[in-house]
């Protein structure tokens, strides 16, 4: 299988791969994808190898790597040109899934909806291994959380007096686009009103997010952490598996969210349910505002095109908080 990013498309294969392993459990599953996310899988049990890939590596060198290694049934779960290229050198018979891009594109510049297929994409990808004779079974996505990184995980939070007394909630404010960021005074009043009625906060984000995550933090006093950019996936996903509940942005922390069992409101601005991402397979609210310029883009973008942006800043704080504590446990 290969998929080379991004988190949560990578995590969205889970379900592919949970349903292969049961229908075939003898078979020996490869997955390929950029190092940066081979953490993601190298601790699923029902994943025998992850190769890493990295700019680094010329792309007929992974190509002479797959080739070698005999497989008899080739998925490729990305779709995009270098892909296509790989498959090229590999040579062979490759499973593919539909990308829709013409219907994505109407709808984000014409706004008509021409899309035939509802499915999220964690079922488009069962059409790349239709010779596998699989299908979609229901599975949520799926993450395996370490011991050390678990033991990690509760040593912060204890050496901070965070989410030994009362319920821990995640926020995750960073997202690699602007237009899929909820305003910044936005996440202090929430973190705020979560502290001062009874819960514990910690911020999650990568490396980019730290500043961000500590402005978030502030607002919550000694009751809130800044955890991002000090753990890798595994660590952030043991957080994320500590808390009650998340809250997130439509980005990769979501999607580990709802891989770990942890209920999450999904905070969706500038992309739809169409294309296929919503949260999949677990305890989800996704708010999001009903707008005729929804969608504008296919994965967020520097600024809203008609310099609103009221696709987020129309969910209020305490929507979101209301949102919280209606999610079942």
């Amino acid at each position: 299988m290969v998929r080379l990013s991004s988190m949560g498309d990578v995590l969205l294969t889970t379900p592919l791969i949970r349903a292969v392993r049961e229908r075939h459990p003898d078979a020996t599953i490869t997955f390929v994808t950029k190092t940066v996310f081979a953490s993601l899988l190298a601790d699923n049990p029902r994943v025998a190898e992850v190769i890493g890939y990295d700019a680094q590596t010329p792309l007929k060198a992974l190509a002479t790597r797959i080739k070698s290694g005999g497989y008899s049934h080739l998925l490729d779960l990305h779709g995009s040109l270098r892909t296509r290229w790989l498959r090229l050198w590999v040579g062979g018979t490759w499973g593919g899934y539909p990308k829709h891009r013409l219907a994505r594109t109407l709808l984000i510049r014409t706004k008509l909806d021409q899309y035939r297929d509802h499915r999220p994409v964690a079922e488009r990808y069962f059409d790349a291994a239709r010779s596998l004779d699989v299908s979609p079974a229901g599975h949520p996505l799926e993450f395996f959380v370490r011991r050390d990184a678990m033991d990690a995980a509760q040593q912060f939070l204890k050496q901070r007096g965070i989410g030994i007394d009362r319920p821990l909630i995640a926020v995750c404010p960073g997202a690699q686009h602007a237009t899929k960021r909820w305003l910044l005074q936005h996440w202090q009043h929430l973190v705020t009103r979560l502290t001062t009625t009874g819960s514990d906060v910690v911020v999650l984000g990568g490396p980019a997010d730290r500043l961000l995550g500590e402005e978030v933090a502030a607002a919550g006093a000694e009751s809130a952490v800044n955890a991002a950019g000090a753990f890798d996936f595994p660590g952030s996903a043991a957080l994320l598996k500590l808390s009650h509940r998340a809250v997130s942005g439509d980005t990769g922390l979501m999607h580990l969210a709802t891989a770990v069992q942890t209920p999450v409101v999904a905070l969706f601005g500038p992309t739809v349910r169409q294309f296929g991402f919503y949260p999949y397979g677990g305890r989800a609210t996704v708010l999001e505002q009903d707008l005729p310029c929804r969608p504008c883009s296919a994965m967020g973008g520097p600024g809203c095109p008609l310099r609103h942006h009221r696709c987020l800043l129309d969910i209020t704080p305490d929507e979101v908080f209301d949102a919280i504590r209606r999610l079942p446990r």
